[in-house]
């Protein structure tokens, strides 16, 4: 048995109840309301149905010892088949009135793991009835690509008292994974009669995508869009153009526009100096035709994971970053990460939506260029994490790449293809896209620091640095 942390809510036993939907996001347990009154019985048939084989064996015992005994006429016999008879009966009505109530929580450390990695699961158990226990066997409902179905066994818990007991869950598989409900069985002391009782909370463990730590490169174009070169806001404009706020507790009163004061009859100051963000958005091509073979080692997957490495990458240097599929819907949202939100908090939504992406039955990439050109016609840098291309897809990307300030394409590398590529990779390169072949297995940062201006790769041109 090991010990946990305590955690935040508590979920009661009683009858089994619908699953509750988790909650959005991950890091904190959401225990469901408790089910039914929480206290150990119901019906004496369903008590009757908890018998072991040890039990129903004690009853045909039991009763063939009877039966013998009255042919015989044998009352030795007969006490004997009564006891064995009486015994797994009377531990049957004594389970079924026992009202023991039990209160339990679950706690994730943490909610959120990279592919690949552990987590811990905290169970807590808590007697919360005026009467202890009797032996509990506790098993937590875990899914399969998660790890074996976890297994406890508790002894007599005193009123009012607690068990802490803890277990790891590890997936190589990203996606969201129900955990719960836990159930529990309560025994006589002789295993003659077993109740089981499940709570009705689960909890969700999220395995995002693994990401890997990339050189501070500068990719073409990272500067691009209409503010890339804006450095400076309009409190940087003269005194005319200047455009004031209204006093916030706390501001400098060096900073007050008087004018605008007298104006508008209220204390307004100067707005500060902000600077823009360049806008950057990783595009992830999820059509199933685009994609051959599954699991952890396909090139769907190394996109997946490269798309999340890009992203968070990107938006530790500061930029604005949003995710795009060929759905045409950004994640978190069209300005990407945008004033209101930091960049943890958009990265934690990238890798959400990164955690649970799946192939699409998109016929093509219409929608990836309605997103990329709703904009002002400029949309920064675009990283692009492509699969199998044919001419038409390759026409399309080459329209929305005069749409953007600069643009990477990864595309995948299809076995026996000369070095300078098929007519898709050509097509890209010529309409400005600095192009990088991969396979299942290759070295994101490799591939990534080729992708540096500064390196000799100016957009236009392949790895191998052909036209």
């Amino acid at each position: 048995m090991e010990g946990g942390p305590g955690a935040a809510g508590r979920d009661t036993a009683g009858p089994p109840a619908a699953p509750r939907e988790p909650g959005p996001g991950g890091g904190a347990p959401r225990p469901s309301p408790p089910g039914g009154d929480g206290e150990w019985r119901g019906s004496l048939r369903a008590a009757l149905g908890g018998l072991t084989t040890r039990g129903r064996s004690f009853l045909a015992a039991g009763g063939a010892a009877v039966v013998c005994a009255y042919v015989l006429g044998q009352a030795d016999l007969l006490r004997v088949g009564v006891l064995l008879t009486a015994l797994p009966l009377v531990c049957v009505v004594v389970l079924h009135r026992t009202r023991h109530r039990v209160a339990a929580s679950r706690m994730l450390s943490p909610a959120r793991v990279p592919a690949g990695s552990e987590a811990r699961v905290h169970l807590r158990l808590d007697n919360v009835s005026r009467l202890p226990t009797g032996l509990l066997m506790l098993q937590d409902r875990v899914p399969y690509v998660l790890g074996p179905r976890p297994r406890f066994v508790l002894d007599r818990v005193e009123p009012g008292g607690r068990r802490e007991v803890s277990y790891r869950v590890r997936s190589d598989l990203r996606g969201r994974y129900a955990l719960g409900p836990l159930q529990m069985r309560l025994s006589d002391p002789f295993g003659l009669v077993e109740l089981a009782r499940s709570f009705s909370a689960y909890d969700t463990l999220t395995v995002v995508p693994r990401t890997e730590p990339l050189p501070p490169v500068r990719p073409g174009g990272e500067n691009g869009g209409r503010h890339g070169g804006r450095s400076r806001s309009l409190a940087a404009a003269g005194d005319d153009d200047v455009i004031p706020r209204g006093y916030r507790h706390g501001d400098d009163l060096r900073r007050v526009h008087w004018r605008s004061t007298a104006r508008y009859g209220e204390l307004m100051v100067r707005r500060e100096e902000q600077a823009h963000r360049p806008r950057c958005t990783v595009l992830l091509d999820t059509r199933r035709r685009a994609w051959a073979g599954s699991g952890p080692g396909s090139a769907f997957e190394w996109a997946v994971s490269g798309a999340a490495s890009v992203a968070v990458h990107l938006l530790e240097r500061g930029c604005s970053t949003r995710l795009l599929t060929d759905s045409g819907t950004p994640v978190p949202g069209p300005e990407g990460g945008g004033p209101g939100g930091s960049p943890a908090e958009t990265a934690g939504l990238i890798l959400e939506a990164l955690a649970v992406v799946e192939r699409s039955g998109e016929p093509g990439l219409a929608r990836v260029r309605d997103a990329l050109g709703g904009g002002d016609g400029s949309e920064g840098l675009l990283v692009a994490f492509l699969g199998l291309l044919d001419d038409g897809d390759a026409a399309l990307l080459g329209g929305v790449r005069h749409r953007s300030g600069g643009a990477v394409a990864f595309v995948q590398r299809v076995p026996g293809e000369p070095p300078e590529g098929g007519g898709p990779r050509r097509l890209l390169r010529e309409a400005g896209w600095t192009v990088l072949p991969y396979a299942p297995g290759d070295a994101l940062p490799a591939l990534w620091r080729q992708a540096d201006r500064s390196g000799g790769l100016a957009p236009g041109r392949t790895a191998g640095g052909g036209r």
